[in-house]
């Protein structure tokens, strides 16, 4: 018994019988008294050679040799694979897998089963379908649409693999704006007038007095924190767009990539800042008016609820706006056109940037919480009025106290900004894959040429 026609090699001889659908096979050209093309389905071979038996099988009820090392035919040109042949109810060219299909149970063409299953693909070619070929990776991230454990990470794949970038910049940036913080704490800012808020039986002017040099203090050091923050987010998302190419960057390097954006991204951070203070009044508003005119405790009432519907305005428009700011570092934009495009890549993935970002703060508040917190103990122990003191606020600001716990904020903002600001370039990326194909553009920057994997188009 040989191969069928359309499988076979060239000079081989007919099959023992026709193909499904009444076509007949076309003899070779060295069979005696062939008188038949090849090309004419249906015809009766004739002529003084043909030694067919006259008895053949009934129409339909005819199933190819699937013997060992015969190949099966391929369907034919005139039939689908979703009807089978007139005449033909065993099954024909059904769908892979289904009743006489390819890989089916009712009488057609075994073995061409799904891939890896009995009689099919993966049985006769080396054992199946192994799926898509995995993402190339140059750097601390897949280049595929990312899970969140894969942004998390990839943020501490940064940190690790870049450690003397990384910790060299965290280090320096929290280091500066510790030390101006100690300084002005320790020779500017007045910690005496703060007292009166913890007196009962201080008058109205003396607790708006420390009122208002407690806000003064705290928006000092508020914005010299933020100044280091703008730094070293703006030197940290250089670092991170470099490691997920898997190319080392100096903190020189970072810096004259990073600094003609640093001035865009301080009135970045201030306009959002803004955006926020602005919601909150607003809705604050209406129960202070009511406060002012002596409305008791419904004005109150009124203020809070105003307060958390304000809060929840803000939370909704700065996760729409939490991109923009390794998007204006990246993509190099301005303040007005960074806010769109991250509106742009967030929109129907709120929820999703909303929780990624929710998580990372939790975990870099816990890390600094636990490096913090003993400083914080140790100094109050040391340089101050004890840890009563400190919890209840009446401990006084020594430098033994200041500089004991500086140190403590220097260690905690050294680890926590590299994990803050590489979940924000990482979220970045990850959704310009999924609604961009970026991964398709940086593994050609990354020299892997013809790179792309299923699930990379835009949109997805």
């Amino acid at each position: 018994m040989n191969d069928t026609p359309g499988w076979a090699s060239p000079g081989s001889a007919p099959s023992d019988g026709p193909e499904p659908g009444g076509s007949s096979p076309a003899e070779p050209a060295d069979r005696p008294g062939s008188a038949q093309p090849a090309d004419r389905p249906g015809a009766e071979p004739t002529g003084p050679g043909t030694k067919w038996s006259k008895e053949q099988p009934p129409p339909g009820q005819w199933s190819a040799p699937t013997g060992p090392g015969q190949a099966p035919p391929p369907p034919p040109s005139d039939q689908g694979w979703g009807t089978p042949p007139p005449g033909h109810p065993g099954g024909g060219y059904g769908a892979p897998g289904g009743p006489g299909g390819y890989g089916g149970q009712g009488g057609g063409y075994g073995g061409y089963g799904p891939p890896g299953g009995p009689g099919g693909w993966g049985s006769g070619w080396g054992g199946g379908w192994g799926g898509p070929p995995p993402a190339a990776k140059p750097g601390v991230i897949p280049l595929r649409p990312l899970g969140v454990g894969e942004i998390l990470d990839g943020a501490v794949s940064t940190m690790r693999t870049y450690w003397r970038t990384v910790l060299g910049i965290s280090l320096t940036v929290a280091v500066f704006t510790e030390i101006i913080v100690v300084l002005l704490q320790g020779l500017v800012l007045d910690n005496t007038s703060t007292e009166a808020l913890n007196d009962p039986d201080a008058t109205l002017s003396e607790l708006g007095d420390a009122l208002a040099d407690t806000m003064v203090n705290s928006g000092v050091i508020f914005v010299i924190s933020l100044v280091g923050t703008v730094l070293a987010t703006a030197l940290l998302t250089t670092v991170t767009s470099r490691a997920v190419l898997g190319r080392p960057v100096t903190i020189g390097e970072a810096w004259r990539d990073a600094r003609p954006q640093v001035v865009k991204l301080f009135g970045l951070i201030v306009l959002l800042l803004l955006i926020v203070f602005g919601i909150v009044m607003a809705g604050m508003a209406p129960g202070l008016l009511v406060t002012a005119a002596g409305g008791g405790d419904a004005a109150v009432a009124l203020t809070v609820l105003g307060f958390l519907a304000a809060g929840v305005v803000a939370v909704w428009l700065m996760v729409r706006f939490s991109l923009a700011s390794p998007t204006l570092m990246l993509e190099k934009q301005g303040i007005r056109k960074a806010l769109s495009r991250s509106v742009k890549l967030v929109r129907g993935s709120w929820w999703r940037v909303f929780g990624i970002q929710l998580l990372a703060t939790i975990i870099a508040n816990v890390v600094a919480s636990i490096i913090v917190i003993p400083f914080a103990l140790l100094a109050s122990a040391v340089g101050g009025d004890g840890v009563g003191g400190l919890l209840e606020g009446t401990g006084d600001l020594s430098w033994t106290f200041l500089v004991v716990s500086g140190i403590g904020s220097v260690i905690g903002s050294t680890i926590t900004f590299p994990i803050t600001a590489g979940v924000a370039v990482l979220l970045y990326i990850d959704q310009r894959i999924r609604r961009e194909a970026l991964d398709l553009e940086l593994a050609r920057a990354a020299g892997h040429q013809g790179s792309g994997t299923p699930g990379t188009t835009p949109g997805s």
